[in-house]
């Protein structure tokens, strides 16, 4: 009968208020990655993640995320003043949308920046929520098979949590549980309730104005404004643009007078030769 293989402890404790916080700041920015940096304390056996420091004016990008000079001395800053007894275990990054694995980038930073031994590289998915740990294995960087998340609240008695209860309205169904919801939250609800009815209000009276405008230009007559040449020393239109009392129509132009000036002449000379004649006679 084969020996059976005793299955390994986790060398890596997560607090999961630190999970939380990281998952919390990778779903802060869904469209770029963000970093930070896994505060804790590391022995032989085990390194224990307690805290952990967000990488405040980092070079972020959809597809990589730096830590800057900036980023350092706001790390350090907080470091010391908050968390001076622990040490820089590892760091975090967020992959929005596209898995748990470590670039080429992300190796480049880890080897540089993150190279002691029991360092991790916590990698966080905000769109499928996958997360993930890379850790060194000799001179190789691989994905942790196990870790332990770690309640820091374990042990504590059932009913000794802070939070009040729910409480129940006059008569008592189960239908009508009340949350004890902080007042300023339903201020804010209700102020932007108001503000979605003004906006509603001042935009459907404007559709209808313009609408309305529309419709009036359309359907009843306008008096459109046309120009007319009009003669440089009296100051009436031209002739070819007056309008006749009696008729819509443009007053004949001075080529159609001299056209009729030629037919009335024309008709007017059969009458001298008859005048010749009777000269003739006498």
């Amino acid at each position: 009968m084969s020996e059976q293989k005793k299955e390994k402890p986790a060398t890596l404790r997560i607090s999961s208020d630190v999970a939380r916080e990281i998952r919390q700041h990778a779903c802060s920015y869904h469209k770029t990655e963000v970093c930070g940096v896994l505060i804790g304390t590391k022995d032989e056996a085990v390194t224990s993640i307690v805290a952990c420091i967000a990488g405040a004016n980092a070079a972020q990008g959809g597809t990589h995320v730096t830590f800057t000079q900036d980023t350092w001395e706001h790390i350090y800053k907080i470091k010391d003043r908050d968390y001076p007894n622990e040490r820089i275990v590892g760091w975090y990054h967020s992959h929005p949308g596209f898995g748990v694995f470590l670039s080429d980038h992300d190796t480049f930073i880890h080897k540089n920046f993150f190279s002691s031994p029991q360092q991790v590289a916590w990698v966080y998915d905000p769109h499928s929520d996958e997360e993930g740990c890379f850790g060194w294995n000799g001179e190789l960087l691989e994905r942790l098979s196990k870790f332990a998340v770690v309640d820091r609240r374990g042990g504590e008695l059932a009913g000794a949590g802070e939070k009040p209860e729910p409480t129940l309205s006059g008569s008592g169904s189960p239908d009508e549980w009340e949350d004890a919801a902080p007042a300023k939250s339903e201020e804010k609800d209700e102020d932007l309730s108001r503000l979605a009815r003004t906006v509603s209000f001042v935009f459907s009276h404007l559709a209808v104005l313009i609408l309305g405008g529309l419709l009036v230009w359309y359907l009843l007559p306008h008096i459109v404004i046309l120009p007319v040449p009009v003669d440089p020393q009296t100051g009436q239109p031209l002739r070819e643009y007056q309008i006749s009392p009696s008729s819509d129509s443009k007053a004949p132009n001075s080529d159609q007078g001299r056209s009729n000036a030629g037919q009335s002449s024309g008709q007017r000379e059969p009458s001298k030769p008859a005048e010749t004649k009777r000269r003739n006679v006498h």
